[in-house]
């Protein structure tokens, strides 16, 4: 229990405007994407990096457990204080982008700050930062790389970590520590950076964070494969690729996502159509954009694609990508609920992965609607199923541990982008032995060997 004495400790260093303990913050900040709830017993929001210095060595003095959290958009439970104790909210003060380097290319921003604040301010200036995670417009940086966001463009220009140059973060016991250097080469010492992104905020608490950015190109064409089955279009995806093709997104909706974008949006899609790959090319010249649009349109034909659009102007550009941002919205046709997972295997093994997929969902008798990043090889599986029926519940939950333990023969992981947290850590042992386990909880340790800092999440100990 959070005594009187820790809450008025905490109003004396940060100020009581920035303590709450009152039932309306407890209940804002119990949950997220899941929505599973944990409440907090109090929230704290620390105004600078020595306030969270300051929290963190209390804490771990007193045995307070306490959770890091930005915006609370994840899909995994990372950021819920499944333990109790304080979650330490990082978007009300520490938001702010601190430089935007131009002639190093590289920004320094604070981990509240919006992601797509960050993209809008350097777009400005002529440059260009790629990780666009789905919730962009509301998700913070500092969430996004303790997740490791990916995102539709993950194809072209990879995830979150590829962006990461340097970190600033405090240890548990309140240490601050620097991690990685503002210079492009950096190979002295353990890559500690490395092993904070997609940590999920169970090793320190990041304070600063410095992002790499790259020139923004200059054109920009969107484009649509229609093909008669999901077969075909995941063939389209690995063939393309290795002829050449290297589209920013290329993104997948299968048949059952095809049948409900028709059904509740009354989209415009042909009869036949079985499968859509939607997506984006760029370049700094024209040229280069229609090269490759020339590429993805041949070999999309060649793996039997009846139709591909081209959207030459934004209103058309659009129009296409209205229909991938609607597909999660629109599968609620097939079950009130559902159990949603980002598994991701080598792209050449998409038509098997997929195949198998759909005969877990057979052998259950639900609807499995898949759809995500299929250029990187991404999928979002949802295994529909009703939400009060207890037994379909149970069932579901039966075949996403199926789907994980086929993706995992494959090659695959148990997560390309929304990480570990609390629901998929029973599933830890189907992706990593027991040695391997170990390795972490001793990482773990090394951090944190009073397991303070966002316990029970990845599999490791409450």
């Amino acid at each position: 229990m959070l005594d009187k004495k820790h809450i008025k400790y905490f109003e004396t260093l940060v100020g009581e405007e920035n303590v709450y303990s009152d039932k309306a913050h407890l209940i804002a900040y119990s949950y997220d994407a899941t929505r599973t709830r944990y409440e907090p017993e109090a929230v704290i929001f620390p105004r600078d990096e020595a306030d969270v210095s300051a929290i963190l060595k209390y804490c771990n003095e007193h045995q307070i457990v306490i959770t890091p959290r930005g915006a609370g958009s994840g899909f995994t439970g990372g950021a819920l204080p499944s333990q109790g104790g304080i979650t330490l909210g990082m978007e009300k003060h520490m938001n702010k982008i601190l430089e935007i380097d131009m002639e190093n290319m590289v920004a320094v921003v604070q981990p509240g700050v919006i992601n797509m604040d960050l993209q809008k301010a350097v777009e400005e200036v002529g440059l260009f930062y790629p990780p666009d995670p789905a919730s962009e417009q509301y998700s913070t940086l500092g969430g996004n790389v303790s997740e490791n966001a990916g995102g539709m463009r993950a194809a072209k220009y990879g995830l979150t970590k590829d962006y990461v140059m340097a970190l600033r973060a405090v240890r548990p016991n309140g240490d601050i520590i620097r991690a990685g250097k503002r210079t492009i080469k950096d190979v002295a010492g353990y890559n500690i950076a490395g092993i904070l992104i997609a940590s999920e905020g169970t090793l320190a608490v990041i304070t600063e964070i410095t992002l790499k950015l790259i020139p923004k190109p200059k054109f920009t064409k969107a484009y649509m494969g229609i093909f008669p089955s999901v077969d075909d279009a995941m063939n389209a995806v690995f063939k393309s690729l290795a002829a050449g093709a290297n589209p920013v997104a290329m993104e997948f909706m299968d048949d059952l996502v095809v049948q409900a974008l028709k059904e509740k949006l009354g989209i415009n899609l042909p009869e036949d159509a079985g499968a859509l790959l939607i997506g984006d090319v760029d370049g700094n010249v024209i040229e280069e954009v229609e090269f490759q649009l020339e590429t993805l349109e041949k070999s999309f034909k060649e793996n039997g694609a009846q139709e591909f659009i081209i959207a030459h102007d934004a209103q058309k550009r659009d129009e296409l990508w209205y229909a991938r941002r609607n597909a999660s919205p629109s599968i609620t046709i097939f079950g009130s609920k559902k159990l949603n997972e980002d598994i991701s295997v080598p792209r050449s093994m998409l038509p098997e992965a997929l195949e198998r997929i759909y005969a877990v969902g057979n052998k259950y008798g639900f609807k499995v609607p898949c759809f995500g990043h299929a250029g990187d090889g991404n999928i979002h599986v949802n295994v529909m199923v009703d939400g009060s029926d207890e037994q379909q519940l149970h069932d579901g939950h039966k075949a996403i541990e199926e789907i994980f333990e086929l993706v995992v023969e494959m090659g695959g992981t148990l997560s390309g982008e929304h990480g570990i947290g609390t629901s998929k850590a029973p599933f830890m042992n189907i992706a990593f032995n027991e040695v391997e386990l170990d390795l972490f909880k001793s990482i773990k340790q090394a951090f944190d060997p009073n397991n303070i800092l966002n316990p029970g999440k990845m599999g490791l100990p409450n």
